[in-house]
């Protein structure tokens, strides 16, 4: 029988670890009396989070957005300036 590992990794404040430990491990216990899992624990280690916040996905993506609305509204002046030249 083929097995997978599944890994999930989490950062919290560190105050709260020990609610989101109790109730990840109540999570696990639901989740066992439907699906058969094998061995896994929680873990806990404590590290520095760096002072600068790196940019999601979403983001980038909602940045890239206002970049393409600033170019089009800017394409469309030229267009409207260029007609009435020409008119």
């Amino acid at each position: 029988m083929l097995y997978k590992k599944i890994n999930v990794e989490l950062i919290v404040v560190a105050d709260e670890v020990e609610a989101v430990v109790a109730e990840l491990n109540t999570a696990l216990d639901l989740l066992e009396e439907k699906h058969t899992l094998f061995g896994g624990g929680i873990e806990a280690v404590a590290f520095e989070h760096p002072k600068t916040r790196k940019r999601s996905a979403l983001e980038h993506t909602i940045a890239a957005g206002e970049t393409v609305t600033g170019a089009l509204r800017t394409a469309r002046e030229s267009v409207v300036v260029a007609i009435r030249a020409v008119i």
